[in-house]
Parts: C-alpha cells; sequence; structure tokens
C-alpha cells in the first residue's frame, strides 16, 4: 500500500487519495446538481469505508452547495466518531470562494466553515480560484490571520497558475509559512500541470499538486467507451466540461485499449490504473480526490492506492497520452 504523503513543506501528512466531495451538493431530493443527488446515508457509508480502508483526508469547498457538502462530512465524522468507527480523525481540505468577494469575507465567512464542518480547524484551508477583488498579498494575510488564530493550519491555493502559485509561495514564507498545495485538473487525459509550468515550480518549491476531476469526469473509467449510450444520461453541464462526446471516445480510444489491457494484467480496474498513473508518474508530489456517489465507487479509489505501476506501464500510458 502507497504510504502517506507529506504535504508540501508542512508537518501533515496525507494519503495517496483523499475523498473528493463535489458530488455532495444537495442534499437527498431538496435539489439538483449536475450529479444529481446522494442520500445522507450514502454518504455515510461511502465516507466510512474511505476512512476505513486507506484513506485519511476529505476535500470540499464552500461552494459546494453553498456548505451543503461541509454540513455533510460535519455530520458525517460527527456520526462516525459517536460510534468509535474511526482510529484516527480525518484531516478536513476546504476553500475560500473568491468570486466578486474581496479577502476580508476570508475572516468573515470562516466560523461558518468551522460551524458546518462541526470542528475547531481545518487542516488545509485553499484560495478557490485566482478571481478575488483583492490582491493576493491582501489574500495571504487574511489566511495567515486565521492560521495564527488556529482557525486552520495550512494554507493552499486551487487554480493557480504557475506564476500566481509562485507568488502565493513567496508572500507566505514572509510570513514564515510556506504554501502547501495547488489544486489543479491534472489526468491521462488533461496533462496541462506538465506542460504550464505548474508542476516543474511544484517539484522545485515543495508544493503538492493536488489533481481534480482525477477520472476526467468518468471518462476514464471506461464507462463511456464500453456503453456509448450512457452519454444520454449524462447532464449538458457535465458533457461540456470534460467534453463528453462521441467524438472523444474515438479519439481516445487508443488510450482506452491501453487502459483496459493494463487493468487485465494488474487485475484492477480501469479507474484504479488511471488514478494509480495519477498519484505515481510524478513521484510524491501528486495527491488526487476522485469523488464517489456509490459505495464501490469508494471501494474502488481504495484499491487503486494498494498496487503500484511498473515504470515502464507509467511510461507508456505517457507517451499514448500523450498523442492524444
Amino acid at each position: 500500500m502507497n504510504k502517506s504523503r507529506q504535504l508540501g513543506q508542512t508537518d501533515l501528512y496525507l494519503s495517496p487519495l483523499g475523498l473528493g466531495t463535489w458530488q455532495y451538493s444537495t442534499k437527498d431530493s431538496s435539489g439538483t446538481s449536475m450529479w444529481g443527488n446522494t442520500e445522507t446515508e450514502t454518504v455515510y457509508e461511502i465516507i466510512k469505508y474511505s476512512l476505513q480502508n486507506g484513506m485519511n483526508w476529505i476535500d470540499t469547498a464552500e461552494i459546494y452547495g453553498n456548505g451543503t457538502s461541509e454540513t455533510f462530512i460535519g455530520e458525517v465524522t460527527q456520526r462516525l466518531q459517536r460510534e468509535d468507527a474511526l482510529a484516527t480523525n480525518p484531516f478536513i481540505a476546504s476553500k475560500w470562494f473568491p468570486l466578486a468577494r474581496s479577502a476580508s469575507s476570508i475572516a468573515k465567512t470562516i466560523d461558518d466553515r468551522l460551524e458546518y464542518l462541526q470542528v475547531p480547524t481545518i487542516d488545509l484551508y485553499q484560495i478557490h480560484q485566482p478571481t478575488s477583488r483583492s490582491s493576493l498579498r491582501k489574500q495571504i494575510e487574511a489566511m495567515v490571520s486565521l492560521a495564527e488564530q488556529h482557525k486552520v493550519k495550512q494554507i493552499g491555493v486551487s487554480n493557480f497558475s504557475a506564476k500566481q502559485m509562485i507568488k502565493a509561495h513567496r508572500l507566505l514564507q514572509e510570513y514564515g509559512m510556506t504554501l502547501a498545495s495547488n489544486q489543479v485538473k491534472y489526468n491521462l487525459l488533461h496533462r496541462s500541470p506538465e506542460k504550464n509550468g505548474t508542476l516543474e515550480a511544484a517539484k522545485e518549491l515543495g508544493i503538492t499538486i493536488i489533481a481534480y476531476s482525477p477520472l476526467q469526469q468518468g471518462l476514464l473509467t471506461g464507462r463511456f467507451h464500453e456503453q456509448p449510450e450512457s452519454l444520454s444520461k449524462v447532464s449538458r453541464f457535465r458533457k461540456l466540461q470534460s467534453n463528453l462526446t462521441t467524438k472523444t471516445l474515438q479519439r481516445t480510444e487508443p488510450l482506452y485499449q491501453e487502459l483496459k489491457r493494463l487493468s487485465l494484467n494488474y487485475g484492477m480496474t480501469i479507474s484504479q490504473i488511471s488514478l494509480n498513473w495519477l498519484i505515481n508518474a510524478q513521484g510524491d508530489t501528486v495527491l488526487a480526490i476522485p469523488g464517489a456517489s456509490k459505495i464501490q465507487q469508494a471501494q474502488d479509489n481504495v484499491e487503486a492506492m494498494n498496487f503500484d505501476l511498473s515504470n515502464s506501464d507509467i511510461e507508456r500510458l505517457n507517451r499514448i497520452s500523450a498523442t492524444l
């Protein structure tokens, strides 16, 4: 099994995969989202299984259902603690949403985050996007203030370019801290971090890359290649976000065939091969946050940490995906 990895240069050690919780943006049948609704008991079973079988952290955000995802997590983790179902409490990562807001809202909204998550401190607090009305310096100052108040432990960013990430890191160094992480879209079909300097800078500065959308909205599970008719059941927003089209299936067929071959060789699913490439192709630099809306998906995610692709298989996947 993959051992826990140091988050950036911090004292936090996280499992290679954490549980992404964008799916938990609505409660029961009270609303709709691009994912549909996930029942409370299902979320409980998914989080319980994930934490009992190798994952030790959960990633969420303020914007995921305007606190709904955080509330799910808070309720479930408290229930698991009451049931004495966990050996240790999970690490929690959340994000402040900056769009059209100033840095002052960081302090104004942190108590809501803590209340919803039912924790005294958030282990990793991230600036969700580089879209605040305030300067990055003011945002970093506000985040550092939260750390000084022990409301957050470590500071990260999300969707930052290499240049923005480096600037955030330098600003934090002025306060005796370092940037823990940059959460970006990264997977076998979206390798932009390797090309735009983000991954290189992260390695140089000791910053962890947290990969979201690690399975490209299901495209890297083999589901749509094997059952192309299932595309009709996917929301329009989700299709647009990851270019889920028949043409994309045709274009990515060579990668699918290689993933299928490896899945048979290793006795693993295609999604597990895809995730294992992601957490091993760049050494310990990359962590990933696959989601799960079914218990089987949670089981698949956990098992993806329990083997290692060979270097030659990683290189072959690199070559094939680079041509798509």
